[in-house]
């Protein structure tokens, strides 16, 4: 159904989300009719955060907002939806709109799989009605579903619509773009030059498919890299437990400033723990460019700053393949825990594929490998 069709029966005035492939129409919709509008349109940097975004809004208007999100948010909203929307606690009414990744029946990517055979059941666990749109759902159905669900929300209840692939569309076509030049798989190529045979630890989306057909194209072994293909905000974290039990390599951790985003406390703790042998790189384009490339904050807060914040001891900023390659260098023969932001353009190649192993596979050999350093 047309995205706009949907706006009008969910008849809302605020949404706020963090953006999914499954939801491109109406995170373009949201993006070219209200931009990034404190009034009406937040990303949010994580999905419990659109949660208690969504509770103020209703606190202070006693109006309904709308959350949206990709299923494997779905984790990340369990504690507030548990703990503060809840009808047992202070019962705030909230509509959400979830991206149904892995939805049975239909190929997708290995992360997303389990999610989503378990994603109409997190819901209804946490007491939330639910609604599949596909792809055949009728404009008046939705309709229907949505009359239904203003019972619930009277009674300060949540109810969810549940997206399917290609059940939204939206005949504008919205670009993205930054003022940046440098490429995010030229990048990747600089830092598997200097890392050599050191691991490499790497975020989610296109980062890790990029890295793969590097190596692919360098005739060079996977065994070296993590790709972390699901749990957005956490390779850091992930890159953190391997170099504190592995002290005597240095190991890289290629992250996405999204992901950094997500999960900024992460950084907290790497500085805390202070690994001298981590490197850890924030591929900085301002977008969720996997998902579509709607903007983060990631241009509006100085990243090196926060890093230095947080006790990293090196810190970098670059935009620019000769200060990236320096700061690489310096990076690679020190022995200090570094950060690296580096700030590049929005886009990718349009024949990029996807990792030809599994998930398993790649743990396999990589953790085959780290037992011989």
């Amino acid at each position: 159904m047309e995205v706009e069709k949907f706006i009008d029966i969910l008849d809302s005035d605020f949404y706020t989300g963090v953006p999914d492939s499954r939801l491109k129409a109406l995170c373009n919709y949201l993006i070219n009719t209200y931009g990034v509008d404190p009034q009406h349109h937040i990303i949010a940097a994580n999905e419990g955060n659109c949660v208690a975004i969504a509770a103020g809004y209703h606190l202070s208007t006693g109006k309904v907002a709308t959350v949206y999100l990709q299923n494997s948010g779905e984790g990340n909203i369990i504690n507030p939806v548990a703990s503060l929307l809840n009808d047992k606690v202070y019962a705030i009414p909230m509509i959400f709109v979830v991206g149904w990744r892995g939805q049975p029946g239909i190929k997708d990517e290995p992360q997303h799989i389990y999610q989503g055979q378990i994603t109409v059941k997190l819901l209804e666990d946490m007491g939330i009605n639910t609604f599949v749109i596909t792809k055949d759902t009728t404009v008046n159905e939705v309709a229907d579903a949505m009359n239904k669900f203003r019972c619930d929300l009277s009674k300060n209840k949540d109810v969810a619509f549940i997206i399917g692939d290609g059940a939204l569309s939206y005949g504008v076509n919205v670009e993205y773009k930054n003022g940046y030049t440098m490429l995010r798989e030229e990048i990747i190529h600089h830092i598997t030059k200097i890392s050599g045979e050191d691991p490499i630890i790497s975020t989610t989306g296109k980062a890790s498919r990029e890295l793969f057909e590097i190596r692919e194209t360098n005739a060079q072994s996977h065994k070296y890299d993590f790709l972390t293909v699901g749990s957005m905000g956490h390779s850091s974290s992930i890159a953190l437990g391997i170099s504190l039990n592995k002290p005597s390599t240095k190991i890289w951790c290629i992250d996405g400033d999204g992901a950094f985003l997500m999960h900024m406390g992460a950084a907290a703790v790497i500085g805390a723990n202070n690994p001298k042998n981590l490197v850890h790189i924030v591929i900085n384009n301002g977008a969720h460019e996997t998902v579509g490339g709607m903007p983060t904050v990631a241009f509006n807060i100085r990243l090196e700053s926060i890093a230095r914040a947080c006790g990293y001891s090196c810190v970098y900023s670059v935009d620019n393949f000769n200060d990236f390659d320096k700061a690489l260098e310096t990076a690679k023969s020190n022995n200090e825990l570094t950060f690296i932001e580096v700030k590049c353009a929005i886009g990718a190649r349009a024949n990029l594929g996807r990792p030809t192993t599994t998930a398993y596979e790649n743990k396999q050999k990589f953790m085959n490998y780290l037992e011989t350093l």
